[in-house]
């Protein structure tokens, strides 16, 4: 049917700030969403209160409400607009539950407001554990026996009766929480108390668990007349028992008998049309026995899901647009194929690649936490990676996740001792993976191994092929001698120069060198959603080693965004939103842009945010090759975070330019000792320092400098291995701990100064002129990493004088580092005595949040001074905020039992809520103050 042209204006409701469970793929969605509905003429608001997404950017939406997801906020929006219809379903469980709550308060009838792209009946259908299961089995499919239970005591009599191992699965909640895995009667009482405890309705459902057989998931797209497509088959490599986010993932599937495929197609199909009247996307988990292969169902979410990103992704195929579009009346056979433009979007997306999907954990950020995985999810982000086949894509996913891994194993961080292996194969780890592989390598055979990780034996033979070529890569002692046959073989199964290099323990240059000589090199294919079958337009590529390059530059002047890569805490969402506006601004600036990024969930990634988009790690090998092949102006690596930064010195080494501040001044702010050399000679206060390469250095400049001293390593990111000691037995821990686990950094040592506050200014110069964007003053101390501090925008307590210090600083030294583009600079001050902390001459995580409250395109403006297109004087920056903002950072420590939820130097947070306040004695700001206090004096 044609579109609906009753609806002129839709409200969608945004996701929140990041937690475990709920990240940035909705954004990716309800930006999509809202692209989608503009496209029609659609007036489109916005509600989230995540201010460091692109969703709740101008250039998204045509109204943008930055206010808490309440249903007091809704009722401000519906007051103010002439609102048709809510989209709930592109913000999560979080929009979800805020719909079905305002429909029971009846604002929705009140205000005549139409719910579309959902049924609300299907949610609590789908989300009711015991009703889902009737429904399931009354339809014929096959459920696991299960019980629900809403007391203690009926939870004990469903284990009683249903026999272990058993698996406990709150109602209504996100990400697994609450829910476990229990073998013995022993572990069930505490198990069901927990999950009893985290279902908002006190119900559980307890499960028989199939531990050990197959997990899949299928990802569908219905519209009003009941059509059905399946979009995506995905295969997660880890067994049942591991919570999907935190599963290894590859489509399409490899191990899926076409039978057993078929019946699964047709039971999806059956069940989302089972689900209520709505048109939109959909998710459903199997799971299938893999000696008999019986299949049954594990849940459904009759909306967009956090698959659906990888699934858009992965295919080509935009879920979210084209469900959005849905939702205002279209059918999938009246919607064009956005990649091939000719075609139908009534179509299944064919994929000629793999794509393996790979979790990113910060164990190290939860002290006191274990980094086994199970039901509930860990994972802060995700890596995509595509190949031509399944090991070139595993390998290009390790070499995605930011852990400095080169690929799966062969790079310096094997383990040797076999029992430490087989424990860690039981005990399903985050590195469960790269065990696999040390395994196979001490020679345990691939069946012993099947048994004991449950993982499909084919994966299992396919990573014994790795160890299979290694030893053969070991019969040659120099580069030149690998003959080309094996050189093109170890490439097309995905290793990197520097692997191959470790292997041979020789130089990874003379390798790279060695492999240009013999010509082979990348080439790149279009990801086209139909396997080349129609002719595509989407400038989307990937890389292999192929003998057909489907990847022709254009003879336009063209600039490289360098991404950020995976979330994780310290470089999150905020950094796609720069990458968003680089890309725009370099647009405007009549620069083609060329994006490289492998984050699924991110707006950066969308296949039309560039002009050409390279899904490829952000690591120095396929760099180098886009841009012999591409021959840009140069790169952009200010928006990108640590990620990109770090490889400021290679695109030094190499001469090619970096747009904005060059590599010298950028590593003098990195580097603490010239950087405080620089402060001295510009007599601007610092805290007292030292640099140590071992303890007994560390030492002596500890009992110089004076306790307490704040310890950290060089060149980390969100104060990674920051601590605060206060005696040589605490300093001696802690710098041996660095040693360890960072052993190439060096280790500064500062004075910490004591109930000293916090502040810190965003600012952009352009080489001759400094703009202040904004002076955020800290509600927590100094001590407290500034991305767990609640921030407040303007300043509430600092004195004119010190924050004309701060000016006056900020203004030096944003000249003395020669930079053009972005900077931050942290201070503390004492007794209305200003210090610099540090200067991040770059994006930093405050400039999406200062932009928002201000209403000024900061980031547009900052690319345009980078690449020399503008002086800051050509711009109108005028700061339009009534009041105060305030950054509210949020934790997800509930998935971690017994972990440390202290705060200190090092960054715990996931993400961050804004909230915008009148004046000081708003009751929030004032509770927030308060624990201002409590810090300082507890």
């Amino acid at each position: 049917m044609p579109k609906d042209n009753s609806i002129r204006s839709v409200l969608i409701i945004g996701s929140g700030p990041i937690i475990i469970g709920q990240a940035c793929e909705f954004d990716y969605s309800g930006s999509q969403a809202s692209r989608s509905l503009r496209e029609e003429g659609i007036e489109v608001s916005l509600i989230n209160s995540n201010p460091a997404t692109i969703m709740t950017d101008p250039v998204t939406a045509d109204h943008i409400y930055l206010k808490p997801l309440t249903p007091e906020s809704i009722i401000e929006v519906l007051e103010e607009r002439q609102i048709d219809a809510v989209l709930p379903t592109m913000g999560g469980q979080t929009a979800l539950n805020l719909a079905i709550e305002a429909g029971k308060m009846g604002i929705w009838d009140k205000y005549n407001i139409r719910l579309i792209g959902v049924d609300l009946e299907a949610i609590e259908l789908a989300e009711n554990r015991e009703a889902f299961r009737e429904h399931a089995q009354k339809i014929g499919l096959k459920v696991a026996p299960s019980k629900i239970a809403n007391s203690f005591l009926e939870g004990m009599e469903a284990a009683q009766n249903i026999g272990f191992p058993l698996v406990i699965r709150p109602s209504y909640t996100l990400g697994g929480y609450g829910g476990s895995f229990v073998h013995t009667k022993e572990e069930f009482e505490e198990a069901l108390k927990r999950g009893l405890n985290a279902s908002p309705t006190h119900e559980v459902l307890v499960e028989k668990a199939v531990l050990g057989w197959k997990e899949y998931e299928l990802e569908l797209l219905r519209d009003a007349n009941d059509n059905v497509v399946i979009i995506c088959t995905v295969e997660n490599l880890d067994p049942m028992g591991i919570h999907t986010g935190d599963s290894i993932t590859v489509a399409p599937a490899m191990t899926l008998a076409d039978s057993t495929y078929q019946q699964m197609r047709n039971e999806g199909i059956l069940l989302m049309r089972s689900m209520g009247n709505f048109a939109g996307g959909c998710n459903v988990q199997f799971s299938i026995d893999p000696v008999t292969e019986e299949i049954i169902v594990i849940e459904i979410n009759p909306r967009v899901s956090r698959s659906s990103a990888l699934a858009s992704k992965a295919t080509g195929y935009p879920i979210a647009k084209i469900a959005a579009k849905m939702a205002i009346g279209y059918t999938l056979d009246e919607l064009k194929n956005q990649i091939t433009k000719t075609t139908s979007a009534y179509f299944e997306p064919t994929l000629d690649y793999v794509i393996v999907k790979m979790p990113r954990w910060n164990f190290d950020k939860f002290k006191g936490s274990v980094n086994t995985l199970g039901l509930q999810m860990k994972s802060v982000g995700e890596v995509m990676a595509i190949g031509r086949n399944f090991l070139e894509a595993l390998q290009k996913a390790c070499q995605s996740q930011e852990n400095n891994r080169m690929g799966l194993g062969a790079d310096k961080k094997e383990w040797i001792r076999t029992d430490d292996i087989l424990e860690r194969l039981e005990k399903v780890g985050d590195d469960r993976i790269y065990r696999v592989k040390d395994a196979l390598r001490l020679g345990v055979p691939v069946k012993s191994i099947c048994n004991i990780t449950k993982i499909d034996p084919w994966y299992i033979e396919q990573i014994k092929r790795l160890v299979d070529i290694e030893k053969e890569l070991l019969r040659f002692n120099v580069a030149e001698d690998i003959p080309e046959s094996l050189m093109r073989q170890l490439k097309t199964m995905g290793y990197s120069d520097a692997q191959i290099a470790w292997i041979m323990r020789i130089e990874e240059d003379q390798v790279r060198a060695h492999r240009k000589a013999l010509g082979i090199r990348r080439t790149y294919k279009m990801v086209d959603t139909c396997a080349a079958e129609f002719e595509a337009k989407t400038p989307y590529f990937y890389s292999t080693f192929d003998n057909e390059n489907e990847s022709i530059p254009t003879d336009r002047k063209k600039i490289i965004v360098l991404g950020s890569g995976p979330n994780r805490i310290g470089q999150g969402i905020e950094f796609d939103y720069c990458c968003v506006h680089g890309l725009i601004a370099l647009k405007e600036a009549g620069y083609e842009a060329i994006m490289i990024n492998c984050n699924p969930e991110t707006v950066s990634t969308d296949f039309d945010m560039a002009d050409k988009l390279y899904f490829e790690p952000v690591f120095w090998e396929h760099i180098e090759e886009i841009i012999e092949l591409e021959k840009p102006e140069g790169v952009i690596i200010q928006l990108g975070g640590q990620t990109a930064l770090k490889l400021a010195e290679k695109f030094h080494e190499h001469g090619i330019k970096i747009f904005g501040t060059d590599f010298k001044n950028m590593d003098m702010a990195e580097d603490r000792g010239a950087f405080s050399d620089l402060l001295k000679e510009m007599d601007i206060p610092y805290p007292k320092y030292g640099v140590a390469e071992t303890i007994e250095e560390a030492l002596k400049i500890a009992n110089e400098v004076g306790y307490p001293v704040l310890i950290r390593p060089s060149y980390v990111l969100g104060g990674q291995r920051m601590k605060i000691v206060i005696n040589d037995h605490e300093l001696e821990r802690h710098v041996l701990s660095i040693f360890k686990h960072l052993p190439d950094n060096k280790v500064l040592i500062d004075q910490f100064l004591e109930r000293a506050k916090e502040a810190e200014i965003d600012s952009i110069c352009d080489g001759e002129d400094v703009h202040i964007m904004g002076i955020m003053e800290h509600i927590e101390p100094a001590g407290i990493h500034s991305g767990d501090s609640s921030a407040v925008l303007p300043t509430y307590s600092l004195s004119d004088q010190v924050i004309e210090t701060m000016k006056d600083y900020t203004k030096r030294l944003a000249l003395a580092l020669k930079t053009k583009g972005l900077i931050n600079i942290q201070f503390a001050i004492k007794d209305e005595k200003v210090y610099v902390i540090e200067a991040n001459p770059r994006a930093s995580r405050t400039t999406p949040f200062i932009a928002k409250a201000y209403q000024v395109p900061y980031l547009n403006i900052a690319t345009k001074v980078m690449i020399g297109a503008n002086k800051l004087k050509d711009f109108e920056m005028v700061n339009n905020l009534d009041g105060y903002a305030i950054k509210v950072p949020v934790f997800s420590f509930n998935k971690f039992p017994n972990v440390d939820k202290r705060l200190g130097p090092e960054m715990k947070s996931t993400g961050e809520a804004i909230r915008f306040i009148k004046d000081l004695n708003d009751p929030f700001f004032r509770e927030l103050d308060r624990n201002r206090s409590l810090y300082l004096y507890q």
